[in-house]
Parts: structure tokens; sequence; C-alpha cells
């Protein structure tokens, strides 16, 4: 039975970063969760649905980590300017201000804007749990008290304190009575000029936009001009009023928790966690044990993704070779079973390995360990001209470049910020992961080294690390190109080690695993079928001509009909028009051991690099005798016809593998640090140099192993 909605409720959640709002988010929404972007901006916009009771459903808008009002990064501007916006599609009903409880102190200065601003809000206590082990003790009802506003206990990792939490949000939430910070004497007639100009409910609105002009994109540029002239002729100087309200601030806090905290954390709570923290971020164990962790990691994926993914690639070669003898023939039936099943298996196969991928970098978030990784890698970073904040974007360059590249945005210092976007996609994201399989499963060995080290898990570990040193040289070779005197530094807030939440470690798995199958599933299939048309027709004269000229020449030879027909095949992709285009690529990449079928792949694949997989599935299904081949079948039985040997051999495999580890091959990344950087100026060198380096260092590998 439908459930009667009365009324929908715009719920944002707010805080620091490292407060638990994900974790939050996730036991409110669920899987009723959809990850955006905000309009116009590519910052992450995560939604969902929550019930809150039967009469009230609420749209969950988890918003970026901030301190304050203040923003220094893109991501802080987005929701200072949500706040800022009454008007805005994203303005809030309510916002949840979620607070690490054992850290109080930092979460207040953002609470205390937000009540100057009357927006309505519920004060979320997280981490109670650990608070109360820190034998830290709260008077949350002086501390309601004190601010006007409903205080509710909750952990957001167990679920305690949830219904509670979704009672008071079902209630009508009024703004707190407080006025914390008063607008100083000097100022307050330009503050009311302000706030009767554009109709504020507020005098701190009205001070926030003399403060933030240029941050607020829904001014117009006439508003714009308007504020400008009005602080300009009044002398407002925005640095000095928002030391003096800070400190006003800071000073409100301290009174404030020195009466409602009635014991105070035990400094020796957290002293197994300096213990760990001596040996993981340690000079030498540090590092050790990272790599050791990445090692574990490619183990893994290879270890326990193969029997699904074998599962996967057998069951899709088999439903294309059954669908292919009960289909009639033609042309629409040859495009599902040559074209699209080829290339929805082409993405479904490599679920198991992306879900194990991030299922691995989930847990190494949820425990805490990631943010030692970050502090850790800092002192090497320094070195070679980059940020310790680029250690944020390189570890997730490992995922995707994209959002690596957005997150570039915390490094304040323009040039630092250049250097990681260039180099960051050196880093081998999930969507390599797909080539680097198939290929390492091809021409790497599955034995192991002293019975226990696969020998393919070292070999993609050491595709990684590639990536990682050609980033890093590369960065310090840019340290000398670019010319700049300012630095900046990494500060960060320790959290404290847990024990990785499942259920998180889960929403995680299922998130990206959709993003994949959905977003660059597209583009495979897409491709895919675009693929099967180049490559089934081509100009008519030779297509009609094909069996006669292939009788021809085989006509000393006693043919079979499966090896007439897999001969005829094979001259009508050569001559198709995917064939004209590898055969005009063939002689720039024949020195690299690449035929003319590897370089359609390459070509395809600059959509995305994970098409180079479908692509080789499609372009081997046409012409081959066996339908019910794997993918991994039909590549080790392509005949190099030079030399009568397999055309995969070690040293083309393991040139095809460097090639990719080092190339470009995404446009999507491109557009992105084409948006990053306004302009076309560094995605064009970025796409030169990258494919340089990588068309070089694959000729030495080729050259080496052949």
């Amino acid at each position: 039975m439908a459930v009667a909605v009365d009324k929908k409720l715009k719920i944002a959640l707010a805080g620091k970063p490292n407060s638990g709002k994900s974790s939050l988010f996730n036991k409110l929404t669920g899987l009723n969760q959809k990850i955006g972007n905000f309009p116009g901006i590519t910052v992450d916009k995560r939604t969902g649905i929550c019930q809150l009771n039967t009469q009230t459903v609420a749209e969950i808008i988890d918003l970026p980590g901030i301190y304050s009002l203040y923003p220094r990064t893109l991501d802080e501007k987005v929701v200072a300017e949500v706040f800022a916006d009454q008007r805005g599609p994203f303005y809030p009903d309510c916002v949840v201000l979620v607070a690490d409880a054992t850290n109080l102190k930092n979460c207040m200065l953002l609470l205390t804007q937000l009540i100057d601003l009357k927006l309505p809000i519920v004060l979320a206590l997280n981490m109670m749990d650990l608070a109360a082990k820190s034998g830290q003790s709260i008077d949350i009802q002086e501390l309601s008290i004190s601010l006007d506003l409903p205080v509710v206990m909750v952990n957001a990792r167990t679920g305690q304190g949830i219904d509670d939490l979704k009672e008071v949000l079902s209630k009508p939430v009024n703004p707190s009575k407080k006025l914390i910070y008063k607008i100083d004497a000097e100022i307050k007639s330009l503050v009311s000029t302000i706030k009767n100009k554009f109709n504020l409910s507020t005098e701190y609105e009205a001070y926030q936009y003399l403060q933030q002009t240029d941050n607020l994109v829904f001014l117009s540029a006439q508003d714009r001009a308007y504020i400008f002239e009005q602080a300009e002729r009044e002398k407002f100087f925005p640095h000095k009023y928002q030391g003096a309200e800070t400190v006003m601030r800071y000073g409100f806090i301290q009174d404030l928790l020195n009466r409602v905290i009635l014991k105070t954390s035990d400094p020796e709570w957290k002293k197994f966690s300096y213990r760990i923290d001596r040996v993981l971020t340690h000079k030498v164990w540090g590092y050790l044990i990272f790599f050791s962790v990445l090692f574990l990691i490619f183990q893994s994926i290879f270890a326990w993704a193969q029997i699904p993914m074998d599962f996967i690639d057998s069951t899709f070669a088999k439903l294309s070779h059954t669908l292919d003898e009960i289909f009639p023939k033609g042309p629409f039936f040859d495009l599902i079973t040559q074209g699209v099943i080829p290339g929805i298996g082409g993405i479904l196969i490599f679920i198991p390995q992306i879900a194990i991928l991030f299922a691995c970098i989930s847990i190494l978030e949820e425990s805490g360990y990631m943010a030692r990784v970050v502090f850790l890698m800092d002192k090497i970073m320094r070195k070679f001209g980059l940020s310790g904040k680029s250690v944020v974007p390189l570890i997730s360059g490992m995922a995707c470049a994209i959002p690596a590249i957005m997150a570039t945005r915390t490094i304040e210092n323009w040039k630092e910020r250049v250097i990681t976007i260039f180099v960051t996609p050196f880093m081998s994201c999930s969507a390599r992961l797909p080539v680097f399989t198939i290929l390492v499963a091809l021409v790497i060995p599955e034995d192991k080294l002293f019975g226990f080290f696969n020998y393919q898990g070292l070999v993609l570990m050491g595709l990684y690390l590639l990536g990682f040193f050609a980033a890093i040289l590369s960065a310090f070779v840019l340290k000398f190109i670019i010319k700049t005197k300012e630095r900046s530094y990494l500060i960060m807030e320790m959290p404290t080690y847990r024990k990785p939440k499942w259920t998180n470690v889960g929403y995680t798995i299922v998130e990206k695993t959709k993003s994949f199958v959905f977003e660059a599933g597209k583009i495979i299939l897409a491709i895919s079928v675009i693929l099967w048309v180049l490559a089934s027709y081509g100009p008519s004269d030779k297509m009609k001509r094909a069996e006669e000229v292939v009788r021809k020449e085989s006509s000393e030879k006693n043919l079979t009909d499966n090896e007439l027909k897999s001969k005829v095949a094979a001259y009508k992709l050569e001559h198709s028009y995917a064939g004209i285009i590898g055969k005009a690529l063939e002689p720039a990449i024949k020195p690299l051991g690449y035929d003319w079928k590897i370089g359609i792949a390459l070509v395809t694949s600059f959509a995305a690099r994970e098409v180079f997989v479908s692509t080789i599935a499609t372009i081997y299904s046409l012409g081959s005798t066996d339908d019910e081949q794997t993918i991994k079948g039909r590549l080790k039985s392509e005949i190099n016809p030079e030399t009568g040997g397999p055309r995969y051999t070690p040293a083309v495999g393991l040139s095809l593998l460097v090639f990719y580890t080092l190339a470009m091959q995404c446009m999507s990344t491109l557009a992105v640090v084409k948006r990053e950087t306004k302009g076309w100026k560094w995605p064009l060198m970025q796409l030169a140099y990258m494919t340089v380096v990588a068309y070089l260092a694959a000729l030495i590998v080729f050259k080496i192993f052949s």
C-alpha cells in the first residue's frame, strides 16, 4: 500500500571534514542516493531520499566538508554560496550540523555562523562512543539551551540515535533566537544599506554579501558592482572585520564549552593510536608497510577476481554463440551477437576487479589509514615540487583521474595545482585495470614466486608504480620550468583509528560499480556498436568480391568450408572502414610490434581506456570460426602473419601495458583539465607529452624483450 506524503523537506548535512557526514548520509538514505554535480560546476553533489515518517519525506544533500563560511577552496565556496542564496535551488529547509563530539571546538565556528544566518539547525553530536571512551562528559541539555536549538546524540556508524534525529527533523525546527556576532557600529549603516537593497532577512547575511562578493556567483555583475561601490565609499576592508569576528566567535565558543563540558578527555585515550602512528608514519617502516599494503591489494585483485571474471567471460562467449545459432542471419542479428553481446561482456567482466579495488580503498579510508598515507607521502612530494595536498589527488587518481583533478581545488598555490593536474593522469586509474588484467593474464604466467607471490599480481603492482614514478619525475621537471615563489602547507586532522564500517564499504562498492557500468558502460557499448558497423562494412566493390578474391588466392590450398569462411571474414575485416583506419595508422605503431587491429583499439580507446578490451573482443569475434572462444582465447589464438607465431608475444604484451600505463587515452580527462585550467594550453601539452613518453617507453620495452 502506497504511503501518502504530506510534505517533502530539503535537509542539508554540513560539518567539517571527517566529522562523519558521509556515514550519517548513508544511514539516512541507504541505497536511495545519487551523485551529480552542482549546476555549472564540477563539484560533487550527493543527494538521497529519506522517509522521516509516514507523512514526511526528505531530500538529503551531503555538502562538501567545511570549517567556516569563509572558503579557500572551490568546494568550500559552493557550500558558502548554498547558505547565502535564499532563493537558490539548494537552500535547505533545515541544516543538520554534524559535529565530532571528541573535537567539538573545531566544529562550532561554522555552527555559530549558521545560527546568525537564522537557519533552522539541528546539532547532531556524532562519535559519542569515542567521546565516552575518552572520558569526556558533555551536558547535552545545557548545550541545547545555550544555543537554543535541538541537539541529538548519534552514532552514524552503528545507527544509534538515527530514529531520534528523524523524529526531530519530521517536526518544525525553528531558527535559534541567539545572536552571536553583533555587527560593528562603524559598518552598521553599510550593512543595513545592503540588507535593504537585496531584501535580506538578517544583518549577518548582508555582512556576508560584503565579505564574499566575488564568491557569490548568483549575484549579477550589476549587483557586485553596487556592493563594491558601497564598500569602497564606506572604506570597508573585509579582512579587518573577518579577523575580529573570528576572535569574538571563538571567545563565545570557549565560554560555551567551559559550561557544557563537565569532564574533559583523558590525554591517555589516544595513546594506542599514537603508538600505531609511530610505526605507520615511520620514515622507514611507514613506507615499507604502505607498499606492502599496495602489494596485497594487487595480489587480491588477481587472486579473488579470477574465478568470477572467467565465469562472466565464458558466459557471454556461450551466449553470443548460442544466439548466433538461434537468430536468423542478417545485419541486425549479427550486430546483436558480434557487437552488442561482446560489448556488454566487455563491461561486466571487470566488475569483480573494480569492486575489489574500491573495497580496498574504502577500507583504508574507513580505518583512518589513508590519512596517514597522505601525511607520510607529503615528505616525498615536496622534494618533487608538489604540495602535500597533491597526495590526495594522486591517490584518488588510482580510482579515476577526473575527480582526482577536481580534487586539486584544495591546493591554493597555482604552480603546485597546475603541476598536480598535469601529472595526475599518470596514476593508473580503474579504467586502465581492464586493459592491465586482460594483457597481464595473457602474457604473464600464473606461476608463483616462492610458491606464494603471484607473478601477475607483481606485474600489476609494477605498472602502478611505473605510473607513480612517471608522475613524480614529470613533476620534478615541471618544478624547474614553472617559476613561482609561493608555497603551500599540508594541514590536516588525523582521524581516530576505527574498525571499518562494512555497510559504508558496501555503499562505496555499489556506488562505484554502478558508476562504471552506467557511465563508462555507455561509452563502451556505444563504441562497440559503432566499431561493429565500421568493421562489418567497407567499400562495396572489395566487400562484394571478398569470397572471389580469397578463393583465387587459396586455389592451390585445400581449404575446408570453415577455413574458407574464416579467411573471407578476415579479408572483409581488413578491407572494412575500420581496417582502412587501422592500416593508415599501422606504419606509426609497427615499430612497437602492433598491427592494424591493435591500431583500431588504440584509436577507439581514446574515448575511454577500458574500451580497448571491448574493441579487441568485437574485432576478433568478426571472422572467428569458434564464436564460443573467450576474449583471452581469441587473443591467444591470434597469429602474426609475418612470423607465423602468436601476435601477443610477451614483448608485444608488455609494450602495450607500458603504453597504456603512460598514455593519456581519455578525452574526458582532457575536457576536465581544460575546464580546470580555463584553456586548451595545458591539456594539449599534457596530451602531447604523455603520448611521446608512452610511445618511447613502449618502444624501449618492445626492443628489450623482442
